[in-house]
């Protein structure tokens, strides 16, 4: 699956209002789908790669071995889902849902099974 299916099968997901690729180095989106009125896609993956390194270095300092999978945030009318993509790369899928359409639990779900699919 390429980055645009990808985008394509998250946006899938009930609830999704935009979603982002995102490489977490650089702060650039290789790609996006939806956001709009309220949610610059663009603007958010470089805000959210900030999200990313701060927990990367709250784990360092921590001296906690283990990977990141997923970063929630919570508003009162959105979820936010940072999903990191395994292979040592350094992307996230960036997930914006509105909170009263979505199910986390099976978005949480359907973006790791769309992780699995992409191919760069």
């Amino acid at each position: 699956m390429n980055i645009e299916a990808t985008l394509k099968g998250a946006m899938a997901i009930e609830g999704a209002i935009g979603v982002a690729l995102v490489d977490y180095e650089s702060g650039m989106a290789l790609g996006t789908l939806g956001g709009g009125n309220g949610l610059d896609l663009e603007v958010a993956a470089a805000a959210n790669t900030e999200v990313v390194r701060a927990k990367a270095r709250a784990l360092s300092m921590l001296a906690i071995d283990d990977s990141i999978e997923d970063i929630l945030i919570t508003l009162g009318t959105q979820y936010h889902l940072i999903r990191l993509l395994g292979g040592g790369g350094s992307l996230f899928l960036y997930l914006a849902l509105d909170r009263g359409r979505a199910n986390l639990a099976l978005a949480r779900h359907v973006l790791k099974q769309v992780e699995g699919e992409l191919q760069i």
